[in-house]
């Protein structure tokens, strides 16, 4: 609760900041008969910026430490009795006093020590927060009466506002390249963990998926198969099926709304449209279970086939559905895009609406067209929720549609659900599957890029 009132009470601060700031800045120069050297409006985001980034600088360290500072604390708390057990034996102690102090079950009986421990770690969090609300507000309360009084007619705010601002973005941009190359080394090296005790290619090229093993010693399992040829092909599957459905769907609505539709059908229909990719992906999973599944099935039935209960079929033609929006919105953006000059110049030598469109139109949209079916192709290999509902977890090697299959997004999921420990096969599994996604939506990427440069050098 602290917390987010040093929050909100930052940001109040900071806007009255602005307001204060602006004004002093105008008063200023008008008493002075002078002119400012900034706009008042960055006088006013200086002060507001020297309100408001102190004060959620600390808010964000403490975010950052508290836990380990709280710990700290706890264990000066058992006092120096604690330091003749085991490491886990502390872990374990510390998030039982967590737990209980925050009101969740924990996994033992809790004794009056316990109790008087949790007590202890709900009272000084409370005091830290307390003190970190009042440290706060001191420090936003501060920079605002040191920026306001600097505030003149010759002082260059714009010049230091826009330095803050350089360096707000470069910060940005360095978290999310270091979090991108954070994720990837984290799944090479956990990949890599898995690779020295599965062989690679076993990984790649055996045909029997079956990863159930013993994580721990007093429990009894299989030795594990890490094939994950099952895998690949019951993604591709779904995926064909679904961009079979999606693509001449996406792009012949694309071509009418861009070329045939009148403005106000445009208008209309393209948001409809857009609605299908704001659908939550577990309602088009309860979708495909419950009405498209059945109604393959019967219909397969009346026809003599075997249809299994949950199928490819049924998940890729939910999943095509799904994705038709990413390819039609975006095709559209791109034929929308291409030069009016192109369509009538064609149409000047005498073709066709319908031959500029084939020979004109689509080969100039080409990479705007390409890049969507490529997103359109990345979202389908990364479903889950569909794929789990309709189509399975049986990691079954065929690429009969009317079979169940499972994806690598799927046994992921799975690999990673319940008790267990980041050092068996079993789980390090994930990553290696991790990997092989990362590896497969770059490739993707590349070859995207490429096509897109390639046929922009023909158009430019």
């Amino acid at each position: 609760m602290q917390l987010a009132i040093l929050l909100i009470a930052a940001l109040g601060l900071s806007a009255f900041g602005y307001y204060v700031g602006r004004r002093r800045a105008r008063r200023t120069a008008h008493s002075q008969g002078t002119s400012l050297h900034s706009m008042p409006g960055f006088h006013g985001w200086y002060v507001a910026l020297w309100c408001g980034v102190p004060a959620l600088l600390v808010l964000v360290l403490w975010l950052v430490l508290e836990g380990n500072v709280l710990d700290a604390l706890l264990l000066i708390h058992f006092g120096p009795n604690i330091g003749g057990l085991d490491a886990d034996v502390i872990d374990l102690l510390v998030s039982d006093v967590r737990n209980l102090a925050a009101g969740d079950a924990v996994g033992r009986t809790p004794d009056n020590a316990m109790i008087a421990a949790a007590e202890h770690y709900s009272s000084i969090k409370a005091t830290a927060r307390a003190a970190i609300l009042a440290g706060g507000l001191a420090l936003a309360s501060g920079g605002l009466a040191w920026a306001w009084k600097r505030i003149a007619p010759r002082f260059r705010a714009r010049n230091k506002v826009e330095r803050v601002i350089k360096i707000i973005l470069f910060i940005s941009s360095t978290v999310a390249i270091v979090t991108t190359v954070g994720i990837v080394l984290s799944v090479l090296f956990e990949s890599i963990r898995f690779f020295g005790s599965i062989s690679f290619w076993d990984f790649l090229f055996s045909t029997h998926w079956s990863p159930q093993t013993a994580i721990r010693e007093d429990q009894v399992g299989s030795s594990g198969a890490f094939g994950a040829i099952p895998l690949f092909t019951g993604t591709i599957t779904i995926t064909i099926v679904a961009m079979v459905v999606a693509l001449p769907v996406g792009l012949f609505s694309a071509i009418y709304m861009a070329e045939f539709a009148s403005p106000r059908f445009r208008k209309t229909v393209k948001p409809i449209l857009e609605v299908l990719a704001g659908v939550p992906t577990v309602v088009y999973g309860f979708f495909a279970a419950l009405t498209v599944a059945p109604a393959i099935r019967g219909f397969g039935e009346s026809l003599g086939l075997t249809v299994a209960s949950e199928s490819a079929l049924a998940a890729g033609l939910v999943m095509g559905i799904m994705i038709i929006p990413f390819i039609s919105s975006l095709s559209d953006d791109a034929i929308v895009a291409v030069p009016r000059s192109l369509r009538e110049g064609s149409l000047a030598i005498g073709a066709t609406h319908a031959e500029t469109i084939t020979k004109v139109v689509l080969p100039a949209a080409l990479p705007g067209i390409f890049a969507a079916c490529l997103l359109a192709i990345s979202r389908a290999i990364g479903e889950t929720m569909i794929v789990v509902m309709a189509a399975g977890l049986a990691a079954n090697l065929t690429a009969n549609p009317l079979n169940s299959v499972t994806t690598v997004t799927v046994q992921i999921v799975t690999l990673l659900v319940g008790d267990q420990e980041f050092d068996s096969p079993k789980t390090l599994a994930a990553f290696a599957l991790g990997l092989v996604l990362f590896v497969a939506t770059l490739s993707l990427n590349i070859v995207a890029l490429y096509v897109a440069r390639k046929y922009r050098e023909q158009y430019d």
